[in-house]
């Protein structure tokens, strides 16, 4: 089944139910959403609404839910390097050097892989730090190696579970600037979980709304900004108030472009 480029990635219809000693949590309910090929999508919505249990089940790292999930017209059956993931934490191992927590599982021996992580040095803007270790990183620095980690292989999609949500403002603005460089180089499909408006808005080609739980789609937002963007602009603030006035009156349907779902 070949897929078109309009729906690289495909969500049908997929609902999660948790099973804990307390009884039953419906965490998704009936999510549905197509996403193009090189697109940039924001996930936003209430705490604890679904957004990253809906990650994993796209980066097939929970199989047991209801619904399909598609990646190039082929059915999602468990974790693979077409799927690269970035979790809120660097999750880096402290006794290996920047370049070797990018290589992973690969050796820095073969000429290709060497080639690789040293692009990825400099897209991540690394220079100058592949032989250091995670105790002589900051934060955002140590974020960067594990987005590099995850584009070693060249995924088709990238997920990120709030990956800038522990950084302080400066360093989380800084690393807003470096992913879209990333994404503009690559055009890596990336599908982005935040709680932060502004960045949700400085981001994405279309924002996806979400309700409390049961975590379901009520809406999506195109996002025609021109990059770069600036968030002192008159645009970005109608575009942010767009968003945010959504959140003031959840029982009303979004006024969206459902173009792509």
């Amino acid at each position: 089944m070949s897929q078109s480029r309009a729906d690289q990635l495909d969500i049908r219809h997929v609902s999660k139910t948790f099973i804990t000693q307390k009884g039953s949590v419906h965490a998704l309910d009936d999510v549905s959403l197509r996403v193009r090929e090189g697109e940039f999508i924001t996930l936003i919505g209430p705490s604890g609404c679904g957004e990253s249990t809906l990650l994993k089940i796209v980066a097939g790292l929970d199989d047991s839910y209801e619904g399909d999930v598609l990646l190039e017209g082929r059915r999602v059956a468990g974790p693979g390097i077409d799927k690269g993931f970035v979790f809120q934490e660097p999750r880096l191992f402290p006794w290996l050097t920047v370049e070797r927590n990018i290589a992973a599982d690969l050796s820095l021996r073969d000429p290709g892989v060497r080639k690789r992580v040293d692009e990825l040095i400099e897209l991540v803007r690394l220079q100058g730090f592949a032989k250091a270790y995670p105790r002589e990183l900051s934060g955002g620095m140590a974020q960067r190696v594990a987005i590099a980690r995850a584009l070693l292989r060249s995924p088709k999609v990238l997920l990120l579970d709030e990956p800038f949500g522990a950084l302080d403002a400066f360093t989380r603005a800084h690393m807003q600037e470096v992913l879209l460089d990333v994404w503009q180089t690559n055009r890596t499909t990336m599908l982005f979980v935040t709680h932060d408006i502004d960045e949700a808005v400085f981001l994405a080609n279309r924002i996806v709304i979400m309700r409390p739980r049961p975590g379901s789609i009520r809406g999506v937002i195109v996002n025609d900004l021109p990059y770069p963007r600036k968030k002192a602009s008159s645009a970005f603030q109608e575009m942010r108030f767009r968003v945010l006035s959504e959140f003031e009156k959840p029982e009303e349907p979004v006024a969206a472009d459902w173009a792509g779902l």
